[in-house]
């Protein structure tokens, strides 16, 4: 699938130039999308990278999904991709550690946070993930707002790539994974190494 070339940190798993691709679209704030990132962290990237049985034959691509119904989604999304941009090795790290920290962000412990202090928080969080006060400035100044009234943050274009990437593609609920374009319905968050080593095993020959 398409990824635009200031998106390449999201590629979380394998070579860029593999042949098939998992599409993994994911919210910070769905807690089925913090269980599949688990298990993508665990069984995935060993499978799909360096010395793993299909390293060059597939790679996973993280989808951000913005889900409007969570009222801190677009802030967190917005970290994630200011983040892929500061500092694109950390890109990961700071993805799974925002789905471990994923409560923090949901609709009541945030209901009396303002949106600067929830950017303030994600920027710590960041600072945790990257251990550098240098990217954690950068990071701030990519979700500080711009001048225009309504003209967002330095990281709103990238967001809307993500969102029409989605919307484009009729994705509606997270997670939802594509395997090669197509929607894989069979796969479930509650997957382990056994369902994900028999998926891979019926779709790439080796």
């Amino acid at each position: 699938m398409a990824l635009q070339p200031s998106l390449r940190p999201l590629i979380i798993a394998g070579r860029p130039d593999a042949p098939h691709t998992l599409d993994i679209f994911l919210d910070y704030v769905c807690p089925f999308s913090a269980k599949l990132a688990l298990t993508i962290d665990t069984v995935l990237k060993p499978l799909l990278g360096p010395g793993g049985k299909y390293d060059g034959k597939v790679k996973a691509i993280f989808r951000p999904q913005v889900q409007p119904w969570h009222g801190t989604s677009t802030f967190t999304h917005e970290a994630g991709l200011a983040v892929a941009r500061a500092s694109p090795e950390s890109f990961w790290s700071f993805s799974l550690a925002l789905f471990i920290h994923q409560g923090e962000y949901y609709d009541i412990p945030s209901s009396t946070l303002t949106p600067l202090q929830i950017r303030e928080n994600l920027a710590k969080l960041a600072n945790e993930v990257t251990q550098s006060q240098s990217v954690t400035d950068e990071i701030k100044d990519l979700l500080s707002l711009r001048s225009s009234p309504n003209g967002g943050v330095a990281v709103t274009n990238d967001l809307k790539y993500t969102i029409k990437f989605s919307r484009q593609n009729g994705i509606h609920v997270s997670p939802t994974v594509l395997w090669d374009g197509l929607i894989a319905n069979e796969i479930s968050s509650s997957w382990g190494e056994k369902e994900w080593t028999e998926f891979l095993a019926t779709k790439v020959v080796v």
